[in-house]
């Protein structure tokens, strides 16, 4: 292994596919060891029941670069997490990354649903994934992350908290939960900087994950195609992109500056100077206040 993060330890939360998988492989790509997380195995499907699975995340990681570690766990079940964490422990002795990914709700929203007519078991079941994993596997982990100065949290979530603030996200139950994980990295940042440590809050723009790119029929080589139908989609990046912005955040010794805020992928980019996997430089959140949102025609010039 080599790389700004040799010899660093991290722990992808919800690694099977989408933002995860790319966040794990690129920590992979800078020398990372990775644990990857989630319900889904070679042996045992979860209730998405789709194909990707965590080992192939680790193989990824491992073909990277880095060393990927595939470890079953329902971050719902404290008993499972906290068996995690002690296995980090036993085997690495520190943990320098803490991405807390787990989401889980794609199927159990229903979008422009007021929460009266929302299935409330599906609504509840959301939170619960979105929110309840997260403070769980912050629970167990973070003090093995505090053993070491310089720690890093990234709380994954959908929107800025500038545009989550003042737009209304899909659905009641939606944006509640990607608003109050907006709020656990900023209560994190207050419990975790004068520790040593930073926590941050960060969103991928449209995301062409593995279930976004099936929706529309299109695949990561052709999904321009898509594009006769979702105009704006052409603002869409991959989910490697997110990836090298964590990676990025991972390997700056200024971090701490970035403590308790709300970041994106292409506002990182700038910062960093980044690109996504195509060398284009998405920048999702600004394109749609000052595009879609506005009611203007797809156009990316100036945004990727």
């Amino acid at each position: 292994m080599s790389g700004p993060l040799e010899d660093k330890v991290a722990l992808v939360a919800g690694a099977t596919r989408g933002a995860g998988r790319g966040i794990a492989v690129e920590l992979g790509a800078a020398g990372a060891t990775v644990y990857v997380t989630g319900r889904t195995t070679r042996e045992r499907r979860s209730e998405y029941d789709r194909p990707e699975t965590i080992e192939d995340t680790a193989d990824l990681v491992t073909a990277a670069g880095g060393r990927g570690i595939a470890v079953p766990t329902d971050h719902l079940v404290p008993s499972e997490v906290r068996t995690l964490v002690d296995r980090v422990a036993d085997e690495q002795g520190r943990l320098d990354v803490l991405v807390n990914d787990v989401w889980g709700g794609e199927r159990l929203f229903e979008w422009d649903t007021p929460v009266w007519e929302h299935d409330l078991d599906n609504g509840l079941r959301l939170l619960r994934l979105g929110i309840e994993t997260h403070a769980i596997t912050s629970h167990h982990a973070l003090p093995l992350l505090l053993r070491r100065p310089g720690g890093l949290v990234v709380e994954m979530t959908d929107g800025t908290a500038e545009y989550n603030a003042a737009t209304y996200r899909v659905s009641f139950f939606y944006d509640l939960a990607k608003s109050a994980v907006l709020r656990m990295a900023f209560a994190l940042g207050q419990e975790l900087g004068p520790r040593g440590a930073t926590a941050v809050a960060l969103t991928p723009g449209w995301l062409r994950s593995e279930m976004m790119l099936e929706n529309f029929g299109v695949t990561e080589d052709n999904w321009r195609d898509a594009l006769e139908g979702v105009p704006h989609f052409g603002i869409s990046e991959t989910p490697f992109y997110v990836g090298r912005a964590v990676a990025a955040l991972a390997a700056d010794p200024e971090r701490a500056r970035w403590n308790g805020e709300s970041l994106s992928s292409g506002g990182l980019a700038r910062t960093y100077g980044f690109t996504d996997r195509d060398g284009s430089r998405p920048d999702a959140w600004r394109y749609l206040v000052e595009v879609q949102d506005a009611g203007k025609p797809a156009d990316t010039a100036g945004y990727r």
